[in-house]
């Protein structure tokens, strides 16, 4: 229980990473506030899990891609010791095809949700004066380009280049910003890229398997945790080594 009592926001906690990482902080003593768009089914689901392991849950649906609703979100959080910015939509797409509304949809909700969220919840910790931790949920594809992915892809390096200037303004305050990074990670979403996403992924990752939500929740956990109090700005990658590894023609 190295968070115990401490009350943390994960956006898009109704599903996927989102509430894998809502169920991980549970676990290590958090309360939690589930917010999602519009899945109200999925996130009572989650709170309902939170409060199974011992922990408060409260949901709050709001959408992230707009300072006015961000406010609907943010006005009714009284304590906030931890954000997890992990809201995120995405468009599989063709740059050539990709529609401006496609586009402004992803950037919108992944990165300045990001910045939104992350705006509001530094103004409460400052406020507080007890320091915070906020984690934005990356991607591989922060550090190499996702065909189909344009705006996708765009919204993640972003969030990256965001989590490094807020760790910067924010380190005076006793906020650490650090950013989590997955690879491929097996949820409700990604089963839908491929007919048997496991495998396939598996099979180009180092350590043999796909990831998982929990995966992700452990990372976050961690740099939650005392452990890290001198971590921020940083990203940390959670795939199994698999953007370690370089397309290599030779056997080995």
């Amino acid at each position: 229980m190295v968070l115990d009592g401490k009350w943390a926001l994960v956006t898009g906690a109704a599903k996927g990473i989102g509430r894998g990482i809502a169920l991980e902080l549970a676990q290590a003593g958090c309360n939690i506030i589930v917010n999602d768009y519009s899945d109200r089914v999925g996130a009572d689901e989650t709170a309902t899990l939170i409060r199974n392991a011992g922990r408060s849950a409260r949901v709050i649906l709001a959408d992230v891609s707009t300072g006015a609703t961000a406010d609907l979100l943010f006005n009714d959080v009284q304590r906030l010791d931890i954000l997890v910015n992990n809201a995120g939509v995405q468009t599989w797409k063709p740059l050539v095809d990709v529609e401006e509304a496609e586009w402004d949809r992803v950037i919108a909700t992944n990165l300045k949700g990001c910045f939104l969220c992350t705006q509001r919840a530094a103004r409460l910790m400052r406020d507080a004066g007890v320091g915070g931790r906020i984690i934005n949920i990356g991607s591989g594809c922060n550090r190499i380009g996702f065909p189909r992915l344009i705006a996708y892809t765009a919204s993640k390096g972003g969030i990256e280049t965001l989590t490094k200037v807020s760790a910067a303004e924010l380190g005076k305050y006793g906020i650490t910003v650090n950013c989590v990074a997955p690879g491929a990670i097996e949820t409700e979403r990604t089963k839908q890229e491929a007919g048997d996403y496991a495998n396939t992924w598996a099979s180009a990752t180092p350590m043999g398997r796909v990831g998982t939500p929990q995966d992700v929740g452990r990372a976050v956990v961690f740099l939650c945790s005392p452990q890290a109090d001198f971590i921020s700005g940083q990203t940390l990658g959670v795939d199994g080594g698999l953007f370690a590894k370089p397309h290599w023609p030779y056997e080995w």
